[in-house]
């Protein structure tokens, strides 16, 4: 989609994402546009999740919520939608009840010939068109951010029906009775993925996430198998469709929950940043990722609940852990959670204002980042 937007004002976190020195890190926080908010619950009493999704008007109106609320302290805006827009894509029924319900999940490999081909265009045009009008909202004020999950979390929600499972017995089951069938539609939604992505790009976003959830419900040799080729297919060809129609190629930031022993492959997997969760030792991180990429994250979502002393000293010392070599984004290690108050939110972001403040930075001092990264 070809359209002229007004001059991005606050380009820290594309250069914190390409790993270089930024003169205070870059803050947003995972589910920013969310319930913790009261000018998002006063619309969501008379929309439902997926029709807020679905509207763009409405989607842009609450990504912009936060952008107003903490206007000169956010350093990102992420678009609001949800992770499972991509299975109803493919013609699985998702109810919200309060969580994401499936009425029909995928109980054998027989039920894939239920899914449908995808034309991202048709199915998720409402995403692009959110995404497009909110690149105008925003005048320029913070970059904007799409993403999509991650094909391994996105097959957890298909085959377990919704997120609450604590066994996670039925999708075991499929990756260890039908590794075959299990490896063919992980595939076929990372295809999904990609050309939703792309279609991200295309309308306007100017950094792409990819959330992997449930990364941690792997061991590291199934993690290896099931999820991490792709997550690597997924960067690589993004990267490359965008390329072969000469269109700008956005940052990716991947964010794999739980699987901190796989940073060092994560690290080549093709993403300029990696989001880290809070059960992550920053210096380990870097060490583990060898200088390679961006971070992203992680003070745990819960110390907003602890009050300001303890959210001041949990930021500095999570400051003062990513103050070496190398570009870092401020941001939780999960997302935010509703019964946060809003004012204690400001009060993170003021914290990270002040602590992570770089009094050498320059606009040259870049990673060296892999090629496939460039």
């Amino acid at each position: 989609m070809a359209q002229d937007f007004p001059p991005l004002k606050n380009d820290l976190l594309l250069r914190a994402a390409r790993g270089e020195k930024t003169e205070h890190a870059p803050a947003w926080i995972m589910r920013q546009a969310g319930r913790y908010l009261p000018e998002f619950r006063e619309i969501s009493k008379t929309h439902g999740f997926f029709e807020m999704c679905r509207t763009p008007e409405l989607a842009t109106e609450l990504t912009l919520q936060p952008i107003r609320r903490f206007s000169g302290l956010i350093d990102a805006a992420i678009i609001f939608s949800d992770i499972l827009v991509v299975p109803q894509a493919m013609g699985m029924e998702i109810l919200m009840n309060p969580g994401p319900f499936f009425p029909a999940p995928l109980e054998t490999p027989a039920d894939v010939s239920k899914l449908r081909a995808v034309d991202v265009n048709k199915e998720l045009g409402y995403v692009f068109a959110a995404i497009t009008q909110t690149r105008v909202a925003l005048a320029g004020e913070v970059p904007l951010i799409g993403f999509c999950g991650a094909p391994w979390t996105l097959f957890v929600y298909m085959i377990e029906g919704g997120g609450g499972s604590k066994t996670f017995q039925k999708v075991k089951t499929w990756i260890f009775k039908y590794p075959a069938e299990s490896t063919a539609l992980l595939a076929r939604i990372a295809d999904v993925c990609v050309d939703y992505l792309v279609g991200q790009a295309k309308a306007g976003a100017q950094l792409l996430q990819v959330f992997d959830s449930a990364a941690g419900e792997l061991s590291p040799h199934d993690f290896a198998l099931f999820s991490l080729p792709t997550l690597v297919h997924i960067s690589r060809t993004v990267r490359a469709r965008l390329a072969a129609a000469g269109l700008p190629q956005p940052p990716m930031t991947l964010f794999a929950k739980g699987a901190a022993h796989a940073l060092p492959a994560l690290a080549g997997a093709g993403y300029d940043t990696l989001g880290l969760d809070w059960k992550v030792d920053p210096a380990e991180a870097r060490r583990a990722v060898g200088g390679t990429v961006a971070l992203q994250g992680n003070m745990d979502p819960h110390v907003l609940y602890g009050g300001r002393a303890a959210i001041e000293r949990t930021v500095q010392r999570m400051c003062a852990g990513f103050a070496g070599e190398g570009g870092w984004i401020a941001n939780l290690g999960h997302g935010i959670t509703p019964a946060v108050d809003p004012e204690d939110v400001r009060w993170f972001f003021e914290c990270v204002r002040k602590y992570s403040a770089r009094k050498t930075a320059t606009p040259n001092d870049r990673l060296s980042l892999p090629k496939s990264n460039v």
